[in-house]
């Protein structure tokens, strides 16, 4: 598998994710064991009363990107356990981009790591997740 390839097949696996869709989350790059996703900061979507974006904005963004990440080894995945530290904020209008990685990956959970960064690369939040496998995409090598 090429990252291409693994780009189309989660992207395709994602688009009848409703949630995914409502939060225009983006899927940049795929490599095996890493994912980029971005998501355009929208006033009318993603901020809270008032007006910066919402910390759950930002953590569904990291949750897509641990989910999408695990894709790239062939492993479905529920989350377990979810932790996120906010360093720096991010406003309207501006592009989050989330790099999130696969620190470990056992027969039965995965641990992923994922950060943030706002339009200037600044680190915006640092995510840790256990994610507990559920299932497989045969279409997808756990190793390639």
């Amino acid at each position: 598998m090429d990252k291409q390839t693994c780009l189309e097949f989660v992207r395709k696996v994602y688009s009848i994710n409703n949630f995914v869709k409502l939060c225009d989350i983006q899927f940049d790059d795929m490599e095996c064991g890493q994912a980029t996703l971005s998501m355009v900061i929208d006033p009318n979507k993603h901020t809270n009363l008032y007006g910066i974006v919402h910390g759950g904005a930002l953590e569904s963004l990291a949750d897509t990107a641990i989910g999408a990440v695990c894709a790239t080894v062939g492993a479905r995945v529920m989350t377990l356990s979810i932790t996120t530290n906010f360093i720096k904020n991010i406003h309207p209008g501006e592009k989050a981009v989330c790099v999130a990685k696969i620190r470990h990956h056992g027969r039965t959970t995965i641990i992923v790591d994922a950060d943030m960064y706002n339009p200037q690369k600044q680190l915006m939040c640092r995510t840790l997740a256990t994610m507990f496998v559920r299932g497989s995409f045969p279409e997808v090598p756990a190793k390639w």
